[in-house]
């Protein structure tokens, strides 16, 4: 149930009950971004958002909202753009009032101390340094230059020391303006989404939003035009003059534009021009005014004539349409959406699109008549054209005309109730010989138009490949998963001819900052002492070399949540499933390492580590949980290594331990790791005298069926699978966290500091020649 309503302040409020849900979500958006600053102190918008998570009199950093969600086991982040900054959290259900008051009063009452600001801009200009270096983002920087020099898109907004002098007076007068005129209730909207009924959210919403000064809406200065009357290239659409609703108008646009079904835009241009992907984005909306950007897949793509023709002949063809039918589809992927979202995706939905619409036919017209009016050379017109059938995943699936038993590679897991509407299917299989490197970009490639699929009907559908393993993961609405599973293995048996353009050619993807680089190829370092070289058979040969593969392959599944019927329909598809069932799975061992350091060739100037410490759950999760905020106030906060400044318990591969992750402009990785090092000796010191009773607690409840949300419950009966720990149920985790005593963390605290379980470094650095020094 949906309900709007505004305080008497003039705060917005949208209410969101849906009684599926295990956990609460807020978000507040603020109607006030980059372009509202004065132009003399470009990045004070995004360093107000900085500065809100300090803390306030109220709530000190120390139990400020960023701290109190993790501790929670919640999620919690914000965000500035152009016109609009968003503040959102998700924690469970009895958590949700501490995090609301927490995130009202941080915004309605900040510190705003000099001390403070000052340590924060040193880690917006490590930000800064970061974006400045990012492939990606310079990209779409050199993209915006091609837009009118007056409008401020084109302009410089991340900030950093240099455009943020926080000790003269004018700019603080300058950031006390904005904060008091925008910051205010009635430049705001609040929405709540949980499971309790609308009476409670309302309560909560009440209750907290007075704390925000009342007011009124602020007009927002006006933007100039996008464009000179220089052309943008072609696939770049800056569109004016658009009318209202035309944030739905471009979702349903980019819906059916990047659709993959056969007679698509997509489809024709696999088949011309050897299309990977096509991706349209929206770079920004405000008064009328749209930016889309349409990409290629790859890039090159995007100077070849006959695709910049063929999606300009789809966009006619789509003009004059009949999109009734769509509309009725599009319709239900809305309402699946809503149905299958998390609380934090319907909080931000309902923020993000408070009071539109519902008809898109008024804004569509439009929007494509601006985007199809440049001087293209359009492709020949007689290429037969279709709209997207409708999706087969949102009708109830039938049931399998044939039995089959349940195969012995098949785990059945309770981790979700089997008659609960959420499920999950994993298959693994393990090669031989791993020749995955190639082929697994094949069939991931293959894959794309079914995920698309599946997604619109709540199913999660994901291929990936690590080590000498592939897996596929569905999850989401259990009635589709079996139809979906099936399609899925129909095409990995047996990839379409067009998903082997590109195969053996190199990859042009931008490369990941050096941080994240690191934490996508840790799982693969767990399973193997060192990158193995794949070979890749020549393409004339390769669908023999697939199905070789397959005939060798080895797999073994784990299921949960379906009801007895839809576990029927899974026993006959995986029947069918390519390679040789593994039965009586007992668990993948992973790599049993003592230390390692492995230095990667990463792109990027910037520092990065990661470091792994392998260990027992309960016990390490609860010194991940007491080392979280030391960790990050020592780090990011008091030394300001940089932004990239994180750590947490993490499942991978079978394996659990403590992740440490840390990319600095300004250190070494030896004076990184130093700096871990301190940190884990200090706390190691001291931990004996920490009172256990509020962290154990906080803990356990975390891993109550009602607070563990469908997907975590899940993903972590696989990696206790995965493990070969079958018993390790969420009970038996908390059964063991009310057995920690003082003394026995302290002696955990001090294996991690002398890495008495291993540890794995994973670093674009040489390794310190004084690694894992004794504590001092």
């Amino acid at each position: 149930m949906l309900q709007h309503l505004t305080l008497a302040n003039g705060l917005r409020v949208s209410l969101h009950a849906a009684p599926q849900l295990k956990r609460c979500a807020a978000a507040l958006r603020v109607a006030a971004g980059n372009h509202d600053v004065a132009a003399q102190w470009p990045g004070l918008a995004h360093f107000l958002e900085h500065l809100f998570f300090l803390g306030s009199e109220r709530f000190p950093a120390a139990d400020g909202l960023m701290r109190y969600v993790q501790r929670h086991g919640g999620q919690v982040n914000a965000s500035t753009r152009e016109r609009t900054t968003d503040y959102f959290f998700e924690v469970p259900v009895a958590a949700f009032a501490g995090g609301l008051e927490r995130l009202c009063d941080m915004l309605a009452h900040p510190r705003l101390a000099p001390e403070d600001q000052l340590r924060e801009r040193e880690v917006l200009h490590a930000e800064f340094i970061a974006w400045s270096r990012d492939a990606a983002a310079q990209q779409q920087f050199a993209l915006l230059q091609q837009l009118s020099a007056a409008h401020p898109l084109r302009g410089f907004h991340a900030g950093n020391r240099y455009s943020l002098p926080v000790p003269r007076p004018d700019f603080q007068c300058a950031l006390q303006q904005f904060r008091k005129r925008y910051y205010q209730a009635g430049q705001m909207t609040l929405s709540l989404a949980g499971p309790q009924p609308l009476e409670a959210l309302e309560a909560l919403a009440r209750q907290f939003g007075a704390l925000f000064p009342s007011g009124e809406r602020v007009q927002q200065p006006l933007p100039p035009p996008l464009l000179d009357d220089v052309p943008t290239q072609a696939l770049l659409f800056a569109c004016e003059e658009l009318p209202d609703g035309i944030a739905q108008a471009i979702d349903f646009l980019s819906t059916w534009l990047t659709d993959e079904q056969p007679g698509g835009l997509v489809a024709q241009m696999r088949e011309q021009v050897g299309l990977q992907r096509l991706i349209c984005e929206l770079l920004y909306q405000f008064a009328g005014q749209a930016l889309l950007h349409i990409r290629f897949e790859p890039a090159s793509l995007k100077d070849d004539p006959t695709a910049i023709g063929l999606l300009y002949d789809w966009l006619a063809f789509f003009q004059h349409a009949k999109w009734q039918p769509l509309e009725r589809e599009y319709a239900l992927l809305r309402q699946r959406k809503l149905a299958t979202g998390s609380a934090l995706e319907l909080a931000r939905l309902a923020s993000e699109h408070y009071g539109e619409g519902e008809n898109v036919t008024r804004a569509l017209p439009a929007l494509v008549q601006r985007m199809l009016n440049k001087t293209v050379q359009r492709i020949a017109p007689d290429i037969p054209w279709r709209l997207p059938a409708p999706n087969p995943f949102l009708q109830t699936a039938a049931a399998p005309l044939t039995t089959a038993p349940c195969p012995e590679a098949l785990t059945l897991s309770d981790a979700l109730p089997a008659q609960g509407e959420w499920a999950a299917v994993y298959l693994r299989w393990q090669l031989h010989p791993p020749l995955q490197s190639s082929f697994a970009k094949v069939l991931e490639h293959a894959l794309q138009g079914l995920v698309q699929r599946a997604r619109q009907a709540g199913v999660e559908l994901s291929f990936s490949a690590c080590g000498a393993f592939w897996q596929l993961k569905c999850s989401g609405v259990a009635a589709p998963i079996a139809a979906v599973l099936q399609e899925a293995l129909n095409v990995l048996r047996a990839p379409p001819a067009s998903s082997w353009q590109g195969y053996g050619e190199a990859d042009h993807t931008p490369p990941l900052m050096p941080i994240r680089a690191l934490i996508q190829r840790l799982p693969e370092a767990l399973l193997s002492e060192s990158p193995r070289p794949t070979e890749s058979p020549n393409r004339e040969s390769a669908c023999d070399a697939l199905n070789d593969l397959w005939a060798t392959a080895r797999w073994h599944a784990m299921a949960t949540g379906l009801s007895t019927a839809q576990q029927a329909q899974l026993f006959h598809v995986l029947s069918t499933a390519p390679g040789q069932a593994q039965a009586n799975f007992t668990g993948t061992p992973p790599l049993a390492f003592e230390r390692q350091w492995r230095q990667q060739t990463l792109a990027g100037s910037e520092q990065a580590v990661l470091l792994f410490y392998p260990g027992p759950e309960a016990l390490w999760r609860l010194l991940a949980y007491l080392l979280q905020g030391p960790f990050y106030q020592r780090l990011r906060v008091e030394l300001q290594l940089g932004y990239a400044v994180f750590s947490a318990f993490r499942q991978l591969q079978g394996l659990q331990g403590i992740v440490f992750g840390v990319q600095s402009p300004s250190a070494t990785t030896s004076e990184i790791v130093a700096h871990i090092q301190d940190v884990l000796n200090e706390q190691a010191k001291t931990i004996s005298a920490v009172d256990l009773s509020e962290p154990i607690t906080a803990l356990s409840a975390q891993f109550e069926s009602s607070a563990m949300t469908d997907a975590e419950a899940a993903e972590r009966a696989w990696q206790s699978l995965l493990g070969g720990r079958l018993s390790d149920s969420p009970a038996t985790l908390q059964d063991t966290l009310k057995t920690l005593d003082s003394n026995t963390v302290s002696a955990a605290a001090q294996q991690l500091t002398q890495a008495c379980h291993g540890v794995l470094c994973l670093a674009n650095g040489q390794a310190p020649n004084d690694l894992w020094r004794p504590p001092r």
